[in-house]
């Protein structure tokens, strides 16, 4: 519409167009209104004061930067060139058996930014580096637009390695067209799942955007829609990010860190990134110094998490300046998986070392769905909203469901205070790693009630 009629109808905006390089956006540099007998129907008005952010990439290819002390641990320990579905399947002790086979489990991943797969290159990936368990080579169900063009790495990493741990189960994509403020669209994406009657049970997102980046009324509107989707027994996880604990300059010229959103959000389970300590064998884990992970700004710890969290502040040896971060925020990540040197199939090209908290959160949202796998099969309902159950292993005994991951720390700002550090792997939750990563069967069977 024109501005002209767009000011009339949000009394007090006013429209000017802004240049940056090639990219021009129209905003208002004045508070806007909106007419008294549409404000209850409304829940915000986006696109028109918030500038967008610069992009980066979510999935990063190995820079060469160590992850931590590299040595032979244990004696499991089975030489490799890189991160593949069989090594995942021997590191989380996922036999040949581990695959899904109810008829009506399925699992979701969603894409945005004009990021799409290709069927062929899954086909090859399966070839490739399926042959140790039953698996399924097709995607069964493409929600929305699915582009021509090249494959995306991001889209073509989801895809293959959600459906290695969750093997032969029936798959599903949601392609997300559009923006919202120049960023990805999750809230057009909540409310087609709000608006489906049938839909998969687990959704894995690798995508996420700075807390500040947002309104606070976009986002509170989004966890309206997580806790619905919690409410139906849907399972949604998001990554962690890429920038460890973040930074943001403040305008007086401080330093904070910087939370990511839907990360940050208490409806959600986070998954950050670890990397084997030796990069060439299968050994115990450290933290992946890129994995997301830090306190919202914006929401406050839910209760699920309290102990835990109260755990880590006490027995933190080192922490960052209380200043750079809000410690009674909603704290992330929840738990992680490996997110290092990953090998990924794209546009018929096999690609080694891809890492990100992008290849950890389809490895967990495959577990989980198996794990609905075996619920389902017993007439159980799905897992559903599973922050909860998580925080309550170890209060239950099930210390095992989880291998701790207590060595290395994640990156933040590169100032004199804090010099490239952020927070630490610590024993049990850890705001780096969450609790750690999955011992497959140990967490179905804390998370399947016996017969």
């Amino acid at each position: 519409m024109p501005a002209s009629l767009a000011e009339r109808l949000l009394p007090g905006a006013q429209f000017h167009r802004y240049v940056k390089g090639q990219r021009s956006v129209v905003r208002s540099p004045l508070p806007y209104a909106v007419p008294e007998e549409l404000a209850e129907h409304v829940d915000f008005v986006g696109g028109l004061h918030r500038f967008p952010a610069e992009r980066r990439v979510v999935s990063r290819a190995w820079d060469g930067k160590d992850a931590g002390p590299r040595q032979q641990h244990g004696a499991r320990a089975g030489f490799h060139l890189g991160v593949t579905p069989s090594i995942l399947r021997q590191r989380y002790n996922m036999t040949g058996a581990d695959v899904g086979l109810h008829p009506n489990n399925s699992q979701a991943c969603a894409q945005f930014l004009e990021q799409y797969f290709h069927q062929a290159d899954l086909a090859e990936f399966m070839q490739l580096f399926g042959s140790s368990f039953g698996h399924r080579s097709q995607v069964d169900h493409v929600v929305g637009h699915q582009g021509k063009g090249k494959a995306g790495l991001e889209a073509s990493l989801d895809v293959e390695y959600i459906m290695s741990t969750g093997a032969n189960i029936s798959t599903w994509v949601f392609s997300n067209a559009g923006r919202h403020e120049s960023q990805e669209p999750f809230l057009a994406w909540l409310l087609l799942l709000s608006n489906m009657s049938s839909l998969p049970w687990v959704h894995s997102v690798s995508y996420g955007d700075d807390e500040d980046s947002l309104s606070r009324a976009y986002m509170e509107r989004v966890n309206t829609e997580f806790m619905k989707a919690a409410a139906r027994g849907l399972t949604i996880l998001f990554a962690s990010g890429d920038d460890g604990a973040g930074c943001r300059r403040e305008p007086g010229g401080n330093h904070t860190f910087r939370p990511s959103f839907p990360a940050s959000s208490p409806y959600v389970t986070t998954v950050g990134g670890t990397s084997f300590k030796n990069p060439f064998l299968v050994t115990a884990e450290v933290t992946d110094y890129i994995s997301g992970g830090g306190f919202s700004n914006v929401f406050p710890m839910p209760g699920y998490q309290t102990a835990a969290v109260r755990r880590f502040f006490r027995s933190a040896p080192k922490l960052p300046p209380s200043s750079y971060y809000n410690s009674s925020g909603r704290a992330y990540p929840d738990l992680s998986a490996l997110s290092d040197n990953y090998w990924v199939v794209t546009n018929r090209i096999p690609l080694p070392w891809v890492s990100g908290t992008s290849a950890s959160t389809p490895v967990v949202g495959g577990m989980v769905a198996l794990i609905n796998d075996r619920r389902l099969q017993r007439g159980l309902p799905p897992l559903g909203f599973l922050n909860p159950a998580l925080y309550q292993l170890q209060e239950q005994g099930h210390d095992a469901a989880i291998y701790d991951v207590t060595q290395g720390c994640h990156l933040s700002c590169l100032d004199g205070t804090v010099q490239g550090q952020g927070f630490c792997a610590g024993p049990a939750w850890d705001p780096v790693t969450g609790w750690g990563t999955p011992n497959f069967p140990q967490l179905l069977r804390a998370l399947l009630p016996p017969p």
